[in-house]
């Protein structure tokens, strides 16, 4: 059964009703990343891939290994150098159509490699 509307007293009409100006929402930052902070989110991004999919536990590890040696010294040689084999690694998973490996995600690995 329908439930009906009950209006009360209190309810004003909406000719009554007096609109407020609306705000203009603040100009949004740019949300861009210095380039070893792109290479880190692409590194934590290709880490996570690899583990989902379990593929390549060695390169899995160095992956780890080197996103703690760029935390702790700041240095993102060996991240781009990860980065570099990960993409071959899903390059290859990639001819043989394993599902969640997509070119557009390859590109955008491809892209953090660009911010050198």
């Amino acid at each position: 059964m329908a439930k009906s509307v009950k209006k009360t007293a209190t309810s004003k009409p909406a000719a009554e009703k007096v609109d407020k100006p609306v705000k203009k929402a603040a100009p949004r930052k740019s949300l861009s990343l210095s380039p070893a902070e792109t290479i880190e989110a692409a590194s934590e991004t290709s880490l996570a891939k690899l583990r989902e999919l379990n593929l390549d536990y060695q390169l899995q590890s160095e992956i780890d290994w080197c996103l703690a040696s760029y935390r702790g010294d700041g240095n993102p040689v060996g991240l781009y150098e990860m980065v570099e084999r990960s993409i071959n690694a899903f390059k290859a998973e990639l001819a043989k159509k394993t599902k969640g490996v997509t070119s557009k995600f390859i590109g955008e690995l491809q892209k953090a490699l660009e911010t050198r």
